[in-house]
């Protein structure tokens, strides 16, 4: 039968995120500068009565192929990001749900995708009861969804940047309060910006546990108002400074001195794969480079291009010849977070 209601949501994903890792329990306050981009995770919740289907709620990853049964409080076996957001929003229970999740870009890119994919789920199901989340309050039933329920390690930039989309600055006061500042430039500056902003995914997901978890223990023991942690909430200061004045080379300065701070934190967190990357568009007049996320193997790196727009489309053919794990992915910038509407 058909549904008799069809709910869709959407978020970003984040790029280019200064000041990362100073959004973290450790790091007590911090300072962020992020940009939400698309290609966006997609939310659709086909909406039955409950008696006309056999399974309340069924789920289907579309990018893993991957259909299950979810069942609130009898524990999360397939997708537990999925499982346990399902469980927070309480679905009612008169309704049988359908769910569907994509994206364009693959998880662990090193980009917030799971943050998106919590944020747009949530989105979505806030819309089957009375009232409405805020966007903040999406991003902190996502971000409870990991910490809380999930435990696991997990900063609140990610999450804010998914609800609220376009240029950001976060000031995280103390942890896991934050505010967000949306950064409003010129059209002419949003415009270039994008043109000349680059996604490369680095030919595999992220997985660096065991790194960020030898660099979490060095930065508790070092306190909130360590050296390495001030100079990343430096980097978006400037990054958010240069992005208001329209000055991009500032902006990639602000950049490359993030991916050089997240070194000093420990070198594996700039890959080697993600070295050669940052050579060949160096080499090819790329005014910044930032590693996505954390760092590790793998997941991402954001790359800033000079003015012409055919050196840029050259950066990405020599790094995708040379580097043969790495690809670019299309990306726009968002100047909205996360939408959710009914059919």
């Amino acid at each position: 039968m058909q549904p008799h209601r069809i709910i869709n949501a959407v978020a970003p994903i984040r790029i280019c995120d200064t000041g990362g890792w100073t959004d973290t329990w450790f790091a007590g306050h911090g300072s962020i500068f992020n940009i939400g981009v698309y290609p966006y995770i997609e939310v659709q919740v086909e909406v039955f009565p409950r008696h006309t289907q056999t399974e309340r709620i069924t789920v289907f990853a579309e990018n893993y192929g991957q259909r299950f049964i979810a069942t609130p409080g009898e524990g999360w076996n397939h997708h537990p990001l999925i499982e346990a957001a399902i469980e927070r929003m309480a679905v009612p229970a008169d309704v049988a749900l359908r769910i569907t999740l994509f994206s364009e870009i693959a998880g662990g890119a090193s980009t917030g995708t799971s943050a998106s994919v919590a944020v747009a789920l949530i989105g979505a199901l806030d819309l089957l009861t009375p009232g409405r989340m805020t966007p903040h309050e999406v991003a902190y039933a996502a971000h409870a969804v990991e910490t809380d329920m999930l435990k696991r390690q997990s900063g609140i930039q990610d999450q804010l940047c998914a609800a609220y989309g376009g240029i950001n600055f976060i000031d995280m006061h103390a942890y896991p309060r934050a505010s967000v500042s949306q950064l409003r430039v010129p059209d002419a500056t949003w415009w270039e910006l994008e043109r000349r902003l680059a996604l490369i995914f680095l030919g595999k997901t992220h997985d660096s546990s065991q790194v960020h978890l030898k660099v979490i223990r060095e930065l508790e023991d070092a306190g909130p108002d360590n050296a390495k942690i001030a100079a990343l909430r430096r980097c978006a200061e400037r990054s958010r400074d240069a992005a208001y004045a329209g000055d991009l080379d500032a902006l990639g300065q602000a950049m490359m001195a993030n991916t050089d701070a997240q070194a000093e934190l420990n070198p594996a967190l700039v890959s080697a794969d993600a070295r050669r990357v940052i050579e060949i568009a160096k080499a090819h007049g790329a005014i910044g480079w930032k590693v996505n996320g954390a760092g590790g193997d793998g997941g991402s790196l954001t790359l800033l291009c000079g003015p012409h727009s055919h050196v840029k489309r050259e950066i990405l053919r020599t790094i995708e010849a040379e580097v043969p794990p790495c690809r670019a992915i299309p990306i726009y910038l968002s100047r909205v977070g996360l939408r959710a509407w009914e059919t």
